[in-house]
């Protein structure tokens, strides 16, 4: 027999409510806290149980803003008996969870009959598959949609579904401030056609480990020399957009309508080239750079210097800087920089580095200067 559907078992449960039959719901509420810290994740429930639990929260005179699975059980079978819960949380988090393409499927079926009451959706690590993503790309073309941040993060998007995705997103894109599509094989220039539509609002865009090259940093930039506006966080962490495409990037920082404020390059086989691109557009006038991340590059002595030179301008603004494989040579230029009474740097991560007592002792010089205005200095592993 097929087990009833989510509705049908609250609508279950009413009825057994309003016959004084509490017995179930009792049962499940010794252990749900029905405030916004509920968590029962550990505890082992049945299905029927789950429902119950489903019933006291939509009951709750607590408002569902957040639907953590993580908080439940990260089972899909738990996640079909809460859809519900679901239904009516603006924050939706699947994070870590490994929901399959049915349990996608079954998600993305209930979430169209009211799409405009999520704000936030999480599938890092979850498999959609197709028909995954064609139930959420006419949930995203839905006018009534008004979905602010998707994470697709470790998702198995390929290029076809981030043709579908996309095309989705510019039916109806004014919404959407957030994208995470790292740890994917997406097809970048889908998303670069989304953010030159000039009625894109995106924020903040994640392609950490997407292959990205010079080439698609091209296609990238062309597509923001459109629409510079709006984009303030760009992640680029783990491709190789090589010594033309960061020229590219640091080019667009000296273009007055561009508003990026943070942008991470970690392990992007950055040369000393591009640490005189960097100098040059940290220098510029119009850069509104607040937060840089260089970790895991090989700069050399030579790159740290010229980049020192970007970090003493007065024009530069950076206030976060992420920073490793630094010699004690390097160290020398860093503490001129915190010694600089034009340096903005507020918090610096120089972890993963082998400074030596020469190194650190060169560096605590720079931090001892009445001009150094550093709050945060991580050493990490330093």
């Amino acid at each position: 027999m097929e087990n009833p559907s989510p509705e049908k078992t609250i609508s279950l449960f009413h009825c057994l409510n309003e016959l004084n039959d509490h017995s179930l719901v009792q049962e499940v509420q010794k252990y749900l806290n029905r405030g916004r810290s509920s968590d029962l994740s550990g505890v082992t429930l049945s299905p029927d149980q789950w429902s119950a639990v489903a019933f006291v929260m939509l009951n709750s005179d607590e408002e569902l803003d957040e639907f953590d699975l993580r908080k439940y059980d990260t089972s899909e079978e738990c996640l079909l008996r809460l859809l519900p819960v679901v239904k009516a949380s603006r924050k939706i988090m699947m994070y870590n969870c490994s929901i399959t393409e049915k349990g996608c499927a079954a998600l993305f079926s209930a979430l169209k009959s009211n799409p405009s009451h999520m704000k936030e959706l999480n599938l890092t690590y979850s498999k959609p598959g197709d028909s995954g993503v064609k139930l959420l790309s006419e949930i995203l073309m839905d006018p009534l949609c008004k979905l602010e941040k998707l994470q697709l993060e470790v998702c198995s998007i390929t290029e076809k579904h981030c043709a579908d995705l996309v095309s989705a997103l510019k039916s109806n894109p004014s919404e959407l401030r957030e994208l995470n599509l790292s740890y994917n094989k997406p097809g970048v220039k889908f998303i670069f056609g989304l953010l030159e539509d000039p009625r894109c609002k995106l924020e903040k865009l994640q392609l950490e480990f997407c292959s990205i090259t010079g080439e698609d940093c091209a296609a990238l930039v062309s597509a923001l020399k459109s629409n510079p506006s709006h984009l303030r966080e760009l992640n680029l962490n783990y491709n190789k957009p090589g010594e033309s495409g960061v020229k590219l990037l640091t080019d667009l920082q000296k273009d007055p309508h561009f508003k990026l404020e943070k942008l991470q390059l970690w392990r992007c086989n950055l040369s000393e080239k591009s640490c005189a691109d960097l100098a040059s557009a940290l220098s510029s006038n119009s850069s509104t750079l607040r937060e840089l991340n260089l970790s895991y590059n090989k700069l050399q002595d030579s790159g740290v210097k010229l980049l020192s030179a970007g970090l003493k301008s007065s024009h530069c603004k950076l206030e976060t800087l992420n920073w490793c494989n630094l010699s004690e040579k390097s160290c020398a230029d860093l503490a001129s920089v915190l010694s600089s009474n034009s340096s903005t740097l507020r918090e610096l991560n120089l972890g993963y580095n082998e400074l030596q007592d020469s190194g650190v002792k060169l560096l605590s010089a720079g931090l001892k200067s009445s001009h150094c205005k550093l709050k945060t200095l991580d050493w990490g592993y330093a």
